[in-house]
């Protein structure tokens, strides 16, 4: 049933694409079906995660710039916070990747959050492992501007980059829980402002081995995405690693497994249904007992 849209997506149909991506966004009827025919592909995922305002928008935009340059195909998902209300969200990254909408050479879909935590959307991994389908050299996976607990990319990319800027400071140091733990590649961007050389001193300082769970030091990079300055650095670096054993492939395996499994488990609790009941108790409302009896 599925294989003729298989065979598209495999020749660069980007209409068949987006309908597929749709298909599996919205659950509809059979689309479990097209997942379970999926071939096996290596593309590598890349994941671009920071906290809000670091630039991982403009980064991004300047990556792909750089990969069309060298005649590659890029795949590219941005995921956008959405409304907690109706669950919709301002798709930003249609403003700031204008440009390549219509270039051939990459395909960009915008995704909402949809009231997941993490940064990501609820159907990233099964979206993602479609675009791998696809004829592109590269997938780009941008989350929205997270904290420190929200680290669900580190379970999807091969290769996980965290944007931070000079004016972070002692952020870092909250951070390092979370995002410090799960960078293959550190970009300090908006390098072009006071006193980042001291901010990447420091941060190297604190990734160094002797203070880290790595045992090799993870890379910093300046950048400053908005004049395309030290972007062809960081794809020689993305490149390097690519080329090395991914040695976190059964981990990853085991995450996204993991969380295709906890949503099937998840899948009849209805937040609404849950408004509704709340709703109808009032004040009398227990949450820990609402829980009990729920179950």
């Amino acid at each position: 049933m599925w294989q003729q849209q298989l065979n598209e997506i495999k020749q660069g149909n980007r209409k068949t694409l987006a309908r597929c991506i749709s298909l599996v966004e919205n659950e509809a009827p059979g689309y479990e079906e097209l997942l379970e025919q999926l071939p096996f592909s290596d593309t590598p995922v890349i994941g671009i995660t920071g906290p809000p305002g670091a630039g991982k928008s403009t980064l991004v935009d300047a990556l792909t710039a750089l990969l069309v340059a060298a005649n590659k195909k890029v795949g590219v998902l941005c995921v956008d916070p959405s409304s907690p209300f109706n669950l919709g969200a301002l798709l930003g990254d249609r403003i700031r990747m204008s440009e390549w909408y219509n270039n051939p050479g990459v395909f960009i879909r915008s995704l909402a959050t949809r009231g997941s935590l993490g940064g990501l959307h609820p159907k990233i991994i099964e979206i993602c492992d479609l675009l791998k389908t696809a004829a592109f050299d590269y997938i780009i996976v941008e989350t929205v501007g997270v904290g420190q607990s929200e680290i669900e990319i580190a379970g999807l990319a091969d290769i996980t980059v965290v944007v931070v800027v000079p004016e972070a400071g002692d952020e870092v140091q909250t951070m390092k829980a979370g995002l410090m733990e799960i960078a293959d590649v550190f970009v300090v961007n908006k390098a072009d402002r006071p006193d980042a050389d001291l901010f990447v001193k420091n941060l190297r300082l604190m990734l160094a081995p002797a203070f880290s769970n790595h045992t090799m030091p993870v890379p910093v990079i300046k950048t400053t995405a908005s004049q395309k300055k030290g972007i062809e650095e960081l794809l020689q670096l993305i490149s390097k690693t690519k080329q090395q054993p991914n040695t976190k492939r059964n981990w990853l395996l085991a995450e996204k497994a993991f969380r295709l499994i906890e949503q099937k488990r998840m899948k009849d609790v209805s937040k609404e249904e849950l408004k509704n009941k709340i709703t109808a108790e009032g004040n009398a409302f227990n949450l820990y007992q609402f829980i009990k009896n729920y179950y």
